[in-house]
């Protein structure tokens, strides 16, 4: 993609959504939804309904956004070598993320099982001897945090035949982007998203529900009127996101509990789905409108904020399992390992990522460039 036609919203917003991640995933010890890795002893409603908020759009945004990043790389790219890139961006990553960045989280998670002392060392023969899901919230082997790139990885593979059949044949694109022009169509898309939400999960996460909105990412960046429907939807969807999150927050508050599969869950279940949907097209008509420009931190952030997604949980993790044992406010508990994290990953990036090939290598990002020396006369 040329230079001058960037897409930098795209990049800002994947940037501010992982730097969102820090708080999140320090909000995860102190709600009151499922077990953590580390699970403070007082807990808060409040940072339940924060997670709440986040948890419907912030990894469907990211799989949205890593679809239309696709779209864009395969416009100058063959499939070989789109191939290719996603095996350095995405395998190495993964296989180093899973054999030493998680370990730690599991263990400490071990670790807080009653009766448990066993040393590092011989926590991870055990660890990898046993298959957990893909939170690993039992101390077992798991991809952790890292079953996003695990997801993206399998999708890229999986649909690359589809966005080449795609670019030959663009009857499909120019049908769906047609029918998004209409008033109020682009919002219907959540439909099928909401259909492929009730497929079977696979180690408590839904493949079927990610892939279709890392389609609905390569389509938006394959055809220029999707984003004109976005740009005419946001301050509707953002209006409609505000409206049926209010509602899923009450219910949840008020303990509002349906029988599967009844008229109520199936009808709590859609204004769920078109919830995350409203907030999707929101944010990325607004980031459109007042992102879409450089800035002097631009290439910093957007260079690091593939690292730092990798990195940020387990260094949570690690922080919050001293932190919840002191005597103070757990407010105070929050904001010093939300800050603390976030200070301590920028540091490892910076120091220990960003200047090295080898660990630039190990966490997807390209080589530096060697600054060359003086000309000779």
């Amino acid at each position: 993609m040329p230079a001058t036609n960037r897409r930098y919203d795209i990049d800002w917003l994947r940037i501010l959504v992982v730097a969102s991640l820090v708080p999140f995933h320090t909000a995860r010890i102190f709600d009151i939804w499922e077990p953590n890795y580390v699970k403070n002893a007082d807990l808060s409603n409040v940072l339940s309904y924060f997670i709440a908020f986040l948890a419907v759009w912030n990894m469907p945004l990211l799989f949205v956004l890593a679809g239309a990043a696709s779209g864009y790389a395969l416009e100058f790219r063959s499939g070989g070598a789109y191939l290719k890139e996603r095996f350095k961006r995405l395998f190495i990553p993964l296989v180093f993320g899973v054999l030493v960045i998680v370990p730690p989280q599991a263990y400490i998670a071990r670790f807080q099982q009653p009766g448990y002392d066993e040393s590092y060392g011989r926590f991870l023969p055990d660890y990898f001897r046993v298959r957990g899901d893909l939170t690993g919230y039992t101390g077992q082997f798991t991809p952790a945090h890292l079953w996003f790139i695990l997801y993206l990885l399998v999708f890229s593979a999986v649909a690359l035949p589809l966005f080449f059949h795609l670019r030959r044949d663009r009857r499909v694109i120019d049908w769906l982007a047609r029918e998004c022009g209409r008033p109020g169509a682009l919002l219907l898309l959540a439909v099928p998203v909401g259909i492929a939400g009730v497929l079977p999960d696979i180690g408590g996460k839904n493949p079927f529900y990610y892939f279709m909105l890392f389609l609905y990412g390569y389509a938006m960046a394959a055809d220029n009127r999707f984003q004109e429907a976005v740009d005419r939807s946001k301050a509707r969807a953002l209006l409609l996101g505000a409206i049926t999150m209010t509602i899923t927050l009450t219910l949840w508050a008020m303990r509002v509990r349906f029988t599967a599969y009844s008229p109520g869950d199936v009808l709590f279940y859609l204004v769920r789905t078109f919830n995350m949907w409203f907030w999707i097209i929101a944010l990325l008509g607004y980031a459109r409108k007042y992102l879409n420009r450089t800035h002097r931190v631009y290439a910093y952030a957007n260079e690091a904020s593939y690292p730092f997604y990798i990195l940020h949980q387990t260094i949570i993790v690690g922080i919050g399992y001293g932190v919840v044992q002191w005597p103070v406010n757990l407010w105070l508990k929050f904001f010093v390992i939300a800050l603390g994290s976030f200070v301590v990953t920028g540091m490892v990036y910076d120091l220990g990522v960003r200047r090295n090939n080898l660990t630039r290598f190990l966490f997807g990002m390209k080589g530096r460039v060697a600054a060359s020396g003086p000309r000779e006369a």
